[in-house]
């Protein structure tokens, strides 16, 4: 089993997106999925039509006051299961904060399934911040996945993640953390932008740049007012094909291993800020 934290401290980046819809597009392909919502405004969750049922989410996994494995819900997709999100979520930074063990509860909440290896693929869909919920999920997972919109700007949050990589490993909370890849979100082929933005996030982060770019697509912003996933919703659309082959090269890469390390990234992404007068000028 393998835990693949979605992170990016940016709101408004396809995080959640990428989260339901990879997680859709693995369980489809026959893989065993468990999505945990740790994001206090639920959307993963609401994504599935489970955000009326309360008191489920990992708020007490967190505190030590019951198992996880008494929070997960199936979903109506095969192989697909749900931790839900709730507002109690909300209130655990400050519940967590207190604790001499903050920065690894969700890892010891989730020790249970990693012993009985009931999941191929754990995704946790992180809060668009730095705090303590993301802290815990890059405490307790093997890899994190960044994605990206292309947009000006994306390095910047790119180098803060990178830097809480090492943090978080050098702290020895979870050393073993890895830059499992970033993902291309809402790309607009009629726009130069996008194309720019990509390239140079390419030249900065070489292989750790996942080939399947995601589209802009309506029916991929409609969707979860549907309560459905893209390959529900539109399944013969761009976004539903985008993030199959999306689930086809993660599987790969999880196959051949994730990059633990980008050399020059955060260097590159210091020593080389971005102009965007002068890209547009090329």
């Amino acid at each position: 089993m393998k835990i693949i934290a979605v992170a990016n401290q940016k709101g408004g980046v396809g995080k959640t997106t990428t989260a339901v819809n990879l997680a859709a597009a693995l369980a489809e392909s026959g893989e065993r999925v468990l999505l945990i919502d740790l994001d206090p405004q639920g959307n993963a969750t609401s994504s599935f039509g489970l955000q009326e049922i309360e008191g489920q989410s990992v708020y007490d996994p967190l505190l030590g006051e019951t198992p996880i494995t008494e929070k997960i819900l199936p979903t109506r997709l095969a192989g697909l299961f749900l931790g839900p999100a709730d507002i109690d979520l909300a209130g655990v930074e400050i519940e967590i904060a207190r604790m001499p063990d903050h920065l690894t509860r969700l890892a010891q909440a989730l020790q249970a399934l990693r012993d009985d290896q009931t999941f191929d693929y754990v995704l946790l869909d992180c809060p668009p911040s730095l705090g303590i919920l993301m802290t815990n999920a890059l405490a307790a997972a093997d890899q994190i996945l960044i994605p990206i919109q292309c947009e000006y700007f994306a390095l910047e949050g790119l180098v803060k993640i990178v830097r809480l990589i090492e943090r978080i490993r050098d702290s020895g909370s979870n050393p073993r953390l890895e830059l499992g890849g970033i993902v291309m979100t809402m790309f607009d082929s009629r726009t130069k932008i996008s194309a720019q933005v990509v390239a140079e996030v390419r030249e900065h982060f070489f292989d750790g740049v996942y080939e399947t770019v995601i589209p802009r697509s309506v029916r991929l912003s409609e969707a979860p007012s549907f309560a459905r996933s893209i390959l529900e919703h539109d399944p013969a659309g761009i976004g539903a094909k985008a993030y199959r082959a999306l689930a086809r090269e993660f599987r790969q890469r999880q196959q051949g291993g994730a990059n633990p390390d980008i050399p020059g990234a955060v260097e590159q992404s210091e020593t080389e800020p971005r102009d965007p007068a002068r890209q547009r000028e090329k």
